[in-house]
């Protein structure tokens, strides 16, 4: 679907290269919405003004004061399709009026803004001179004004999948509830163990009600059990046949989605009136696209502890002591890298998208010696999958396909103390690894509300008949992502010449064992403002 991109109108911010004449001394005003080439000639950074009274709508009619227009290009927006089911069958198409009646007795209550097939929500806002026209959106994930599905004789299931994450319980709570208090499901599966649930008969499914998933939020874990592997397509087939499953809820990350995918592919194929909804589940923030994946900055967060007792046994061990914690993070460093900036103690942050270097100008080992001669210790976090240009790649695999990971961190302490050692130096080295800590506790406040709104989405989208879609914040706001979109990029990495591993490097000290690229916008390019 391709709609129009309307004008961008950028507010006027004040500025002293503007505000001032370079040449004469002469001062300018600051009035909203004027702007000027001062002392130069006006490049592409430079915005028209156009000034005038408009309604805030900003109208042909012109752009209100203290507003410019930028010179960026104009386009379209490409809308990328979700699959429905009532374009293969039919469609109940119930109004979706539905009153959420108040516990207490009260008046009803109805949604308060339901979504059309053209609400959407782009992927890159950045607007600016080099960036192309054209954008790509999403579609805005809410309530529907059409129902798919009769509410009251929907059965829906839910699995969890792969390994343990702050929030699972919590989604499976919101999902219930939703699908309980506000449409009125006839019945909620819990499907036991992961994908092997669906056919191994020592994994009874539970019936899932609003009194059995009563605070089960606040529990780490999940009440489902959750399995890596056991994918058999024809047997969980069997299964949402047998209990005539209409609604399939599967939480997991890239590799359960990529499952979940051909699930939906062949409920299709054999005409299964089924939705399938996918709610991203990665401790690692690995699932591309999104802003983030819940339980990530519950992770962050307990992973601090890690790092402050690394600190105490750094700082306490004389001389020159060094703690080393290695957190979470196969192929991508999100956990290792956000937990250093929040922390802020933390000297050394090894991640998959760097190289290792030991030694040589690059060196961690001469930076980690240097920080210990500045303060007396040091601290270093490290994710599991880095260094792996140092120690290479293993060919075995886990069950989830997933390949096995040198011991990084085994190897950092003794390089360490081989360094120190043939620099005659003393040197105590402790390991932290709090990987399990940080995956099983509950969700943190900020993750508990991110489940609750996508296990609310998943089941608005899958009663109006969305399927073979994920649900996820993109700027900020709930979106519906067709599954072939976010496994066909997924597991995404840490952008090496990004924002987040430039502020750790910043943070840290250390040296960036990246090749040398000149800035966006390089320095030989850039203008005064």
């Amino acid at each position: 679907m391709v709609t129009a991109l309307p004008l961008a109108v950028l507010l006027a911010v004040p500025h002293l290269g503007r505000a001032f004449l370079a040449s004469s001394g002469r001062q300018s005003s600051f009035s909203p919405g004027v702007t000027a080439a001062v002392g130069r000639q006006q490049s592409s950074r430079d915005a028209v003004s156009v000034q005038g009274d408009v309604d805030e709508s900003f109208g042909e009619e012109g752009v209100p004061e203290g507003w410019v227009l930028p010179k960026v290009p104009s386009g379209q927006i490409y809308l990328a399709e979700v699959p429905c089911l009532s374009d293969y069958f039919p469609s109940m198409n119930i109004r979706n009026d539905m009153m959420v009646q108040a516990l207490s007795g009260g008046s009803p209550a109805f949604w308060n803004r339901l979504l059309g097939p053209d609400d959407c929500v782009i992927i890159d806002p950045i607007c600016g001179p080099d960036r192309p026209g054209h954008k790509k959106a999403l579609l805005r994930a809410g309530p529907r004004p059409l129902l798919h599905f009769d509410p009251q004789k929907t059965v829906a299931a839910i699995v969890t999948c792969g390994g343990l994450c702050p929030g699972l319980n919590s989604v499976i709570h919101h999902l219930t509830e939703t699908l309980v208090k506000n449409y009125s499901a006839q019945r909620v599966i819990g499907v036991r163990g992961g994908f092997a649930g669906f056919y191994n008969r020592q994994l009874t499914p539970l019936d899932l009600t609003v009194s059995r998933v009563d605070r089960l939020q606040h529990q780490g874990g999940t009440l489902l059990g959750t399995s890596r592997g056991g994918f058999e397509l024809d047997n969980i087939i069997a299964f949402l046949r047998a209990y005539q499953v209409t609604q399939l809820y599967v939480i997991g990350g890239d590799g359960t989605h990529r499952a979940a995918q051909k699930i939906a592919m062949e409920c299709k194929a054999q005409q299964l009136n089924i939705a399938v909804a996918g709610v991203p589940k990665t401790i690692d923030n690995d699932v591309d696209m999104l802003d983030r994946s819940f339980g990530f900055e519950t992770s962050v967060e307990t992973a601090q502890a890690a790092i402050t007792s690394a600190v105490t046994e750094a700082s306490c061990n004389l001389p020159n002591g060094i703690g080393i914690v290695k957190l979470m993070g196969r192929s991508s460093g999100f956990i290792a890298a956000h937990a250093t900036l929040a922390s802020g103690d933390v000297d050394l942050c090894l991640v998959p998208e760097m190289p290792l270097v030991l030694e040589g100008p690059k060196g961690c080992l001469p930076h980690l010696m240097q920080r210990v001669h500045d303060k007396g210790y040091a601290v270093v976090v490290v994710a599991e999958g880095a260094g792996e240009n140092v120690l290479g790649s293993s060919a075995e695999v886990d069950l989830s396909g997933n390949k096995k990971l040198p011991k990084v961190a085994e190897f950092m302490q003794h390089s360490i103390e081989d360094f120190f050692h043939r620099h005659n130096l003393p040197v105590t080295c402790k390991s932290i690894d709090p990987s399990y800590t940080i995956r099983s506790v509950p969700a943190n406040a900020s993750d508990q509300i991110l489940c609750m709104q996508l296990a609310q989405n998943a089941v608005h989208a899958a009663m109006a008949g969305y399927t073979a879609f994920t649900v996820g914040l993109v700027n900020n706001k709930a979106v519906l992502i067709p599954m072939s979109l976010v496994t066909a990029t997924s597991p995404r990495c840490l952008d090496p010449y990004g924002r987040v591993l430039e502020r750790v490097l910043s943070t840290t000290l250390q040296p960036s064992t990246l090749p040398y690229r000149p800035p966006k916008g390089g320095l030989d390019s850039a203008t005064q403002p």
